[in-house]
C-alpha cells in the first residue's frame, strides 16, 4: 500500500491493513489487539514507527554523510561536536515504497503489537518467538535499505538522479 498521507505530507509508512496482511494469524488469534484499540488511528503505531524509522536513518553514519555532501555549503551543518544533521523528510522517500512499508510493519509487529499479546514466560510462545522473527527482519531489511541508498531524493526535484543514489561511506578516526 502507498505511504499514509495528511494535508502535510507522509505521516506513516503502513497502517493496519499492511499489519493484517502480513500475519494474520496474530489478529485472528487475538482478539485483543482489535478489542483494546491497538489498531486505531488516535494510537498511531504507524506514525510512531515512521517517526522511530526516520530517527534511525538520521542516526547512521551513512545518513551524516550523505546529508554533509549533498548539501556542501549549507551553514545548517555544524562543525564543532556533533554533527548537527536534520531528520530525513518522509516526502522525499521516492523509491522502494514497498520497502519502506514492510519495514514500518515489521516495527509495529515486534515493538507495539506482539508484546501486548506475548506471553513471556513461555519461550514456546508463538508470538514471543514472532517478536525475534520481526526484529530480525527489520534489521537485515533497515541495513539493506541504507546500504543501497537509492530511494531518497535529496534535491526534492521528484527524480532521484545518480548522484543521489551515490551512498557515502566514512569512516571516522581521530587525528592528533
Amino acid at each position: 500500500m502507498a505511504f499514509i498521507s495528511d494535508r502535510t505530507g507522509v505521516v506513516s509508512f503502513c497502517d493496519y491493513t499492511d499489519c493484517v496482511s502480513r500475519d494474520s494469524r496474530v489478529f485472528e488469534a487475538n482478539e485483543i489487539i482489535a478489542d483494546a484499540g491497538l489498531v486505531d488511528d488516535e494510537d498511531g503505531f504507524g506514525e510512531r514507527a515512521t517517526q522511530k524509522i526516520l530517527y534511525m536513518i538520521k542516526d547512521t553514519n551513512w545518513w551524516q554523510a550523505y546529508f554533509l555532501v549533498a548539501d556542501k555549503g549549507s551553514t545548517n551543518v555544524s562543525t564543532q561536536g556533533l554533527i548537527d544533521v536534520p531528520v530525513p523528510n518522509a516526502n522525499k522517500f521516492k523509491a522502494r515504497i514497498q520497502d519502506w512499508t514492510d519495514l514500518c510493519v515489521y516495527l509495529v509487529l515486534y515493538e507495539y503489537l506482539l508484546p501486548k499479546v506475548a506471553d513471556f514466560s513461555n519461550e514456546d510462545n508463538a508470538e514471543y518467538r514472532k517478536i525475534g522473527f520481526y526484529q530480525a527482519k527489520f534489521g537485515t531489511l533497515f541495513r539493506t535499505l541504507i546500504d543501497a541508498g537509492d530511494w531518497y531524493d535529496f534535491d526534492g526535484t521528484g527524480i532521484i538522479t545518480n548522484a543521489e543514489k551515490m551512498p557515502v561511506r566514512v569512516n571516522l578516526t581521530r587525528v592528533r
